[in-house]
């Protein structure tokens, strides 16, 4: 998941907005009336809700009636408690039972945290989760320990091995965050040329996606979102080589393969993957960070191509927006507000007072 700037159409949908707090308290009553425990709600509602904020509408709130559905189809266990069931030197082994992938990956990420405490580095992997949203959520919670954190997740197939016309392989996302004396560092991307979660923003919003983004049935370019039957690899062999080599970190070395599972006609789960490397292990956490703002400095001070304003570093463009959108509001574009609200009269659930309604942007 990268934050994400939709083109043409979608960047002049109708949105509503709201106040972050509204939105959050929204989304976890949602996912509470839809047999989430309340912690899992909460925890669910805070990495969507921090996506929204960051413009990565593909992991924001639109996922909750996806969510709820797969509780009803039991692919969820919405009070299932993570637990860990190996711990052997730097590596721990945790077992999410399908809880909400939020929950599940931020206990694997604790778990890593700890033992990076002790030992300068830990690995904990997390079988059997569920989605787990945009991992860059997790990663940053190991820079606020004094790390650098490294997350990743495996899947199904939703994305075409290079040279093929089928899904062979998932969107696997990885993410890596760096502390620094301002904002951190943070790569978060999908190995896919974007997340699925953009192709169903763009159903809400009722745009085109531009070619080169998915396929539709017989293998060619698909821009109609709703002919779209798998994603592309990013940079086409090194997207899918990238995805297949986390699908081996994620879940062949903790015996849960996915995509071998899928491909052979079972059915797969999914795994993650969180590491945390102390950075005062290798010298003065000041001194680091003393560096990666000169870095920093360094490369924003490169000459400019023709037509760009500005170079940014990773993540730089998601902290600014969801600064700017904690003060002013957070937009939901219609189409989503539609399901929503669709969900919440199913629920009992009303939403929230909004700010301002049927505003030009995404």
């Amino acid at each position: 998941m990268v934050e994400e700037v939709l083109p043409h159409a979608a960047e002049r949908c109708a949105v509503t907005l709201f106040q972050a707090d509204d939105l959050k308290a929204y989304a976890a009553e949602l996912l509470h009336a839809g047999g989430y425990s309340p912690a899992h709600a909460e925890r669910t509602a805070d990495i969507l809700v921090w996506a929204n904020a960051r413009g990565a509408n593909s992991h924001g709130v639109l996922r909750i009636p996806r969510y709820i559905e797969m509780v009803e189809q039991g692919s969820i266990d919405p009070v299932a408690q993570p637990e860990l069931v190996t711990h052997d030197g730097a590596i721990a082994v945790l077992d999410a039972a399908r809880a909400p992938g939020p929950s599940g990956m931020v206990a694997a990420m604790d778990a890593a945290i700890d033992i990076a405490e002790r030992v300068n580095i830990g690995w904990c992997s997390a079988r059997n989760i569920t989605h787990a949203g945009a991992v860059g959520y997790f990663a940053l919670r190991a820079v606020e320990s004094g790390c650098i954190g490294i997350v990743m997740t495996a899947s199904g197939p939703l994305m075409a091995y290079h040279g093929a016309k089928v899904s062979g392989l998932s969107t696997n996302p990885i993410s890596i965050a760096a502390p620094s004396n301002g904002r951190p560092l943070l790569l978060d991307m999908s190995t896919s040329t974007v997340a699925l979660g953009k192709i169903m923003h763009a159903k809400d919003t009722g745009a085109a996606i531009p070619a080169g983004w998915a396929i539709d049935a017989d293998g060619a370019p698909a821009t109609d979102p709703n002919q779209v039957a798998t994603l592309t690899p990013l940079g086409g062999p090194k997207g899918s080589g990238l995805s297949l080599m986390i699908e081996i970190l994620s879940s062949v070395l903790v015996a849960n393969p996915v995509i071998a599972t899928v491909l052979g006609g079972g059915k797969g789960a999914m795994n993650g993957v969180a590491l945390a490397i102390k950075v005062d292990a290798f010298g003065a956490s000041e001194v680091f960070a003393d560096h990666i703002a000169d870095l920093s400095q360094r490369v924003k001070a490169l000459p400019k191509a023709p037509d760009t304003d500005e170079i940014l570093l990773p993540g730089e463009r998601g902290f600014r927006l969801s600064e700017a959108r904690m003060r002013e509001g957070i937009p939901v574009a219609d189409g989503t507000l539609k399901r929503l609200v669709t969900l919440g009269k199913r629920l009992g659930v009303s939403p929230p007072a909004a700010i301002k309604t049927n505003t030009a942007g995404s």
